[in-house]
């Protein structure tokens, strides 16, 4: 969508503005005083100090549009003047200005900046997240080429065994299965960044629908599992399968919900008995396309999922420190009882 264009047209400069009005302001006297000369009959001529006082008057209006024009105008100069720095030279060109002249300016300012800098890191994450999708989806499209190359150069007088054809066809159902899996978690991940409707969930309702969805793990609840969540129905449904089948693919049996709320938030904390997660990891999980087991079809999407999902309602996601095996992660998420 083509940003909206602002309609040309003659407009007054903020200087000029203030200039006229405290001129305008300061001649309200002046006239007052030549008003009372014109119809005084005795003298036709101004005392000096009525002239000196009126001087008076004219310079310090001029002083004081040159302090206003000072505060208001410079600072909001080189906002626009910064404005054309960040669009021509990115992220190095977000840093504060030298003045800000009043409060509202300042806050404007750090308003925009803040603005500019979500801007720019969410341009740099559609190029990385575009050449990282490039990637896993080159890998398998190449594989099912040549597959699909080589079962069509079949030669008939070296035909290929049975044996080799299945190797091959089973590979390329593997390989569509992985672009399948990479392209619903990109739907996913779609939905989970953009703006969606609106809707309450309990976490008693999430526990019924994962324990349909992962029969072979044991889900269970503790605390206020009642609790109402600001979260749809879907949205936390794509976020916990997440979590339950992240659980499943590293080995966990046990997926327990305990629930917490504490002013208007309600606390989530998941942890299951899987093969837990490496100290040298734990920096990576919620990098795109990170995956420790990308060798059984794992695409490393999922926790980013998670994340975005419940950063789009208001919610946080974080890795908690556990002894021994498993994995635990602390969900906060707006909520009342």
């Amino acid at each position: 969508m083509p940003a909206p264009k602002v309609r040309t047209k003659w407009r007054p400069a903020l200087a000029l503005v203030v200039y006229a009005v405290l001129l305008a302001v300061m001649a309200l006297p002046v006239l007052i005083v030549i008003w009372f000369r014109t119809v005084e009959a005795s003298s036709h001529r101004m005392a000096p100090a009525e002239i000196i006082a009126l001087a008076f008057a004219f310079l310090l209006t001029l002083g004081v549009a040159y302090v206003l024009t000072r505060t208001i105008t410079g600072p909001i100069d080189a906002l626009i003047a910064r404005t054309d720095e960040i669009a021509r030279g990115g992220k190095a060109a977000i840093r504060q200005l030298e003045s800000y002249g009043t409060r509202e300016i300042a806050v404007l300012s750090q308003s925009f900046l803040d603005l500019a800098g979500k801007l720019v890191d969410r341009t740099e994450y559609i190029s990385s997240f575009a050449a990282h999708v490039s990637h896993e989806l080159k890998s398998p499209l190449t594989a099912i080429r040549g597959a699909a190359e080589l079962l069509r150069d079949d030669d008939v007088e070296r035909p290929m065994t049975k044996a080799e054809r299945l190797h091959f066809l089973d590979n390329i159902i593997a390989d569509a299965v992985r672009l399948d899996a990479l392209l619903q978690r990109l739907r996913e991940l779609a939905q989970a960044e953009s703006s969606v409707a609106e809707g309450r969930s309990s976490v008693a309702d999430m526990i019924s629908s994962l324990r349909e969805r992962f029969p072979a793990l044991d889900i269970s609840g503790a605390g206020d599992t009642d609790i109402s969540l600001a979260l749809p129905p879907e949205a936390a449904g794509i976020a916990f399968a997440n979590l339950a089948e992240n659980a499943l693919q590293h080995g966990a049996t046990l997926l327990e919900l305990r629930v917490s709320a504490a002013a208007r938030t309600a606390v989530i904390l998941v942890r299951d008995d899987g093969t837990g997660i490496s100290e040298a990891n734990r920096q990576r999980i919620f990098r795109p396309f990170f995956s420790t087991r990308r060798e059984q079809g794992g695409t490393g999407m999922g926790l980013g999922i998670v994340r975005a999902m419940l950063s789009s309602h208001g919610g946080t996601i974080r890795l908690l420190q556990t002894t021994g095996a498993g994995t635990e992660f602390e969900i906060t998420i707006p909520g009342s009882s």
